[in-house]
């Protein structure tokens, strides 16, 4: 309250001064390029109250769009911006604000001296301003409904395509592997089958090496059925699949798992997916001595989230690029509408992290 008070009195003394000069000179035409001024005024107050109020209150208001039209003239799409509802519900709160704030400030002083105020009464007003803020900053209804299809929509082609991709490495393994083990079975088995007279010795070898191959094709079905659905991920939960994930990797890992209770399965089988990949990568790339895989889950006023980090200690420079492997584990992540981030200044350490929620 204290931080917010200079804002809204500058916002309002430039919003009065540039609507009045403006409106006023609009007859010699200097006015609309005061009034031009003013919406660019406008704009950037409403975006410091946002991130003043997302900072100070933890209240993300998202940032609604106003339309522009850029296939017209310059006038024309100042013009359109100008008449944009949104614009002139930015002006308003920036007004109704400055009376709100002045009666914030001397609050927020008394509360500092009287302890009662800054506890019940300064809580009460915070959350009368948001309200506010959030009828009049934020998008309107059918601006969220379009922004969540559009979302929605965004999640279901990336993934559709991450499905795709699961097919196509799913196939893969199967032609390059397990089948191709069944292929040499079959034939040892027939080469065996036309000496079963002639030559009893190398019929045995013949077996033997058809035996062998079996087993290999049934390790490969076992280890492809394990990347589909690990079995322990579905019997023991996302802790013990995990554990077992940092066993398997060549660098110590640490694991810290707090999921109680446990969430789906789409939500378990993402998380373990993008660790198994990220662990992987580690292994192979980061030149890692350590990584550390936090899993934990966490209460939002949208819904529970479940939140893992993978972090290492190698040389960095990883990043979400098109086509990259942690491109395609975002866009797993997505298909539940998670999101995935990634930091990893050269020189590192990096942190994956994926926001996973628990219904969608």
């Amino acid at each position: 309250m204290l931080g917010g008070f200079p804002i809204s009195v500058v916002a309002f003394v430039l919003i009065v001064t540039l609507f009045s000069v403006g409106v006023t000179t609009l007859i010699v035409w200097i006015g609309l390029g005061i009034v031009l001024v003013l919406t660019k005024v406008v704009s950037g107050f409403a975006a410091a109250n946002r991130s003043l109020i997302r900072g100070t209150l933890k209240v993300d208001i998202p940032t609604p769009r106003i339309e522009q039209d850029q296939s017209g003239s310059f006038w024309r799409r100042y013009l359109n911006r100008l008449l944009d509802p949104q614009m002139w519900r930015n002006i308003t709160y920036l007004v109704l604000s400055f009376p709100l704030h002045v009666f914030e400030f001397p609050l927020a002083i008394i509360g500092i001296v009287l302890l009662p105020v800054g506890l019940f009464v300064l809580p009460v007003v915070a959350a009368l301003h948001v309200l506010l803020a959030k009828a009049l900053l934020g998008p309107n209804t059918t601006e969220q409904l379009t922004q969540k299809a559009e979302h929605l929509q965004a999640s279901r082609a990336r993934g559709v395509d991450a499905a795709e991709a699961e097919r196509r490495r799913i196939e893969r393994n199967l032609h390059d592997g397990a089948q191709q083990r069944l292929v040499s079975v079959a034939m040892g088995l027939g080469r065996a089958k036309s000496k079963m007279d002639s030559d009893p010795d190398a019929v045995r070898e013949l077996i033997d090496e058809a035996h062998a191959d079996a087993k290999l094709a049934v390790s490969e079905l076992r280890d492809l059925a394990r990347g589909i659905y690990p079995a322990v991920l579905g019997d023991r939960g996302l802790d013990a699949a995990l554990s077992s994930l940092a066993a398997k990797c060549p660098i110590p890992v640490d694991v810290r798992v707090a999921i109680d209770p446990r969430p789906p399965a789409a939500v378990e089988s993402t998380a373990y997916f993008i660790v198994g990949e990220s662990l992987t990568n580690i292994a192979k790339h980061s030149g890692a001595t350590a990584a550390k895989v936090n899993a934990w889950r966490e209460e939002r006023p949208t819904g529970d989230l479940v939140i893992v980090e993978i972090t290492d200690d190698g040389q960095g420079g990883a990043s979400l690029r098109a086509g990259g492997g942690l491109s395609g584990l975002a866009d797993r992540a997505a298909t539940i509408d998670g999101v995935m981030t990634v930091v990893s200044p050269v020189g590192g350490p990096t942190v994956i992290r994926a926001d996973l929620p628990c219904t969608w």
